[in-house]
Order: C-alpha cells, then sequence, then structure tokens
C-alpha cells in the first residue's frame, strides 16, 4: 500500500525506535564475529531498509523517528532531511517507559516499530494499520518471544509496566496483560529481527537484504 493509498480518515503515526550508529554501542551481539564498525554498518542498512519501508505506506507527516543514544546524531539528521520525517530524542526511563510516552504523545492512533526487523514489509505494515479499525492493539510478535511491533488507541502504561525487556517472555507476557486489560487484540504475522551473527546470516541467504 503506498501513502496515498492509506486511508486518511485512520490518521495512524508510525513511530521508529532506533539507537544512534555508535560503534560498539549498537547490536553488539553480532561481535566478536564482526568488529564493532561492521556491527554499526549492519544497524545502519537495516535503520535505512525500515525507513524506506515505513515510507512507502505512510506519507511522511505521519513517520517519526524516536533516537536513543545521541539523538541528534549527523546520520539520523541525514535521513530524517532525506525523508522528510520529524526526528526526536527518546524519552527516559526503561523501554516499556520509553514506548508508552512516546505513542502517548500522539493524536490519535500509532504503531511502534524498531529498526531492525528485516521481514517487516509494506505489505504487512499496511494490514497492521488496517488491523487498528476493528482491534485495540497491534502486534507483531518475533520468534525470539518479543515482538517488532505494537500501537493501538491510547494504549494504557500498564501494557509496558514491569516486563522482563530483552527476555523471551516478554511477547507472551504483553499479549496476558492485554488480555487482563480487556483489549481486542490482533497479531497479523510473526517475524524474526536480527541480534546474532545467525540472524544475519539468514537476512543474507534471503537474498533480498538491500
Amino acid at each position: 500500500m503506498s501513502a496515498d493509498a492509506m486511508s486518511s480518515d485512520a490518521e495512524v503515526t508510525l513511530l521508529v525506535f532506533a539507537k544512534a550508529p555508535i560503534p560498539g554501542k549498537v547490536k553488539t551481539r553480532l561481535m566478536p564475529s564482526l568488529d564493532a564498525e561492521q556491527a554499526c554498518d549492519v544497524h545502519v542498512e537495516l535503520l535505512k531498509r525500515t525507513l524506506e519501508v515505513s515510507c512507502q505506506v505512510f506519507p511522511a507527516a505521519r513517520v517519526q523517528l524516536w533516537a536513543g543514544l545521541a539523538p541528534r546524531h549527523p546520520l539520523l539528521e541525514a535521513l530524517a532531511a532525506r525523508h522528510g520525517i520529524a526526528l526526536h530524542a527518546q524519552p527516559s526511563g526503561d523501554l516499556g517507559q520509553r514506548m508508552h510516552t512516546a505513542l502517548s504523545a500522539q493524536r490519535g492512533p500509532a504503531l511502534l516499530i524498531g529498526s531492525d526487523c528485516p521481514v517487516l514489509t509494506p505489505a504487512l505494515l499496511a494490514r497492521c494499520v488496517g488491523a487498528l479499525n476493528a482491534y485495540d492493539l497491534v502486534m507483531l510478535p518475533a520468534e525470539d518471544g518479543g515482538y517488532a511491533l505494537i500501537g493501538g488507541h491510547r494504549l494504557s502504561a500498564r501494557l509496558f509496566e514491569d516486563m522482563a525487556w530483552g527476555n523471551s517472555e516478554v511477547g507472551a507476557q504483553t499479549l496476558a496483560r492485554a488480555r487482563e486489560l480487556g483489549l481486542r487484540v490482533v497479531c497479523p504475522g510473526t517475524v524474526w529481527d536480527i541480534d546474532t551473527p545467525r540472524d544475519l546470516a539468514r537476512w543474507r541467504n534471503r537474498g533480498d537484504s538491500t
């Protein structure tokens, strides 16, 4: 679905969470198979791909890049300018607090993604947007037990509190919490992201890593 094809009355905003590309601070689980610079290059490649996919589905005014580590990093500013999207500093707190704060800053429904899911396609992202017409919460669970996308309509902070971030149970915990809150939940697909050398090899072997 192109930006023009997305229903204008949905007014869904997409938030992309990403760290600044600082060698030794990003994709560290790819080391020592890669050195710090090479791991950082992978991070940049994935971020560029994520933004390309995002802007195929959403108009630029509805895409926001939320940056951690060094929000005014020159490359992040250049990418934001290239795509015409807003660049924000991630708020303080743990991952759950940061995500909830960013989502709560939006006037309407919003989706939030990371920058390291190489199998997030425009078609899948568009399906997630469409699902917001019928569901309170949309998630894309990841094979490692986490999730690559979450979003909905004015989500409660409770959905993000006291979670075992980085643990293989966080996806299941989030779904259980959603049930406790009485939310209508849909998971349009299951994806995987790049954390380890094995993940990177899997991506490269697909032949679509550009």
